[in-house]
């Protein structure tokens, strides 16, 4: 069996979804720092909580990098900060943070499963997926992968033992399924759509996520319906705006339909209104699609 891990930007989101968080619920101060339970609430801590917000909800990595900063001295026992820290490194392709914040992660996640064994389980399993991404991009080691995706699956088995139904589980769960399942013959990509739907939180990142399970999929209606339902909740977010161009146009090259990709381009542009917040990986890929999409644009007028 060979698992890869590419594309880069896929396995940087399930490696880092625990970290994304809507700050929309409204309540306590306790429980907007735990934005992924209406009850039994965790303190992540404000620095996280603030990084949080900026690269999942508002696609603002510059900002989130100074706040990961401050995390990492105020709240150094939080592995979500650390988690961040290194999926962030791996679009960057820093290789050394990324092996030095999984180790983080993993330490962290180690001494608060003595006081929290569904999250203490939830972030070995995330620190090993960090591990076995690294493993594979830096030493193209695909059995160390595979075996780092081996004990992914038993930390995130003993987190499922403590409470079945957690959304934060069910997010990071949800997500590592879904990439399996599209990448994998002879999977079933409803079963982690259904988990998601059902147990998931927050829902912007649960839509995002089976939005890039359907756009691979090629199930492009699906796809604009579940994009449409988190770009609701993060209107601004540059980088769902980008994924909603990716599937207008892919949508629109099957059908040959200009109109949609005269709509697919709408959305290139305003995505790159905030290039700045971007990663320099993110930034290029899109300019790319976007020259691109030009051309075919032209190329669909010349033809009519």
């Amino acid at each position: 069996m060979k698992i890869s891990f590419n594309p880069s930007k896929r396995i940087a989101l399930a490696c880092s979804v625990a970290i994304a968080v809507t700050l929309n619920w409204g309540g306590s101060p306790s429980l907007a720092q735990d934005p992924f339970r209406t009850s039994n609430p965790r303190n992540i801590g404000e620095k996280t909580e603030a990084a949080f917000e900026e690269i999942f909800q508002k696609g603002n990595y510059t900002e989130a990098k100074r706040y990961l900063a401050e995390a990492e001295t105020a709240e150094a026992n939080e592995p979500l900060a650390y988690a961040m820290h290194a999926s962030l490194a791996y679009l960057e392709k820093d290789w050394e943070n990324v092996k030095n914040y999984a180790s983080k992660t993993l330490s962290s996640a180690e001494a608060l499963e003595s006081q929290d064994s569904l999250r203490g389980n939830l972030y070995m399993a995330v620190g090993h997926l960090l591990q076995g991404a690294y493993d594979y991009k830096q030493n193209e080691d695909a059995i160390a992968a595979i075996t780092k995706l081996q004990q992914v699956l038993a930390y995130l088995d003993e987190a499922e033992q403590s409470d079945p139904k957690d959304p934060e589980l069910n997010l990071i769960k949800g997500y590592l399924d879904l990439i399996l399942a599209v990448n994998l013959p002879f999977s079933n990509p409803e079963e982690a759509i259904a988990r998601l739907e059902t147990y998931a939180a927050p829902n912007y990142l649960v839509d995002r996520g089976i939005a890039v399970a359907y756009r691979d999929l090629k199930q492009y209606d699906k796809a604009l319906q579940f994009t449409d339902k988190a770009l609701q909740s993060a209107p601004e977010n540059p980088e769902l705006q980008y994924l909603k161009a990716q599937i207008l146009r892919k949508h629109g090259k099957k059908n040959n339909d200009l109109e949609m990709m005269q709509q697919a381009f709408v959305y290139y542009e305003q995505a790159l209104k905030k290039q700045e917040q971007l990663p320099e990986a993110v930034l290029l890929s899109l300019k790319q699609e976007r020259e691109l999409m030009q051309k075919e644009i032209d190329l669909m007028n010349y033809e009519l």
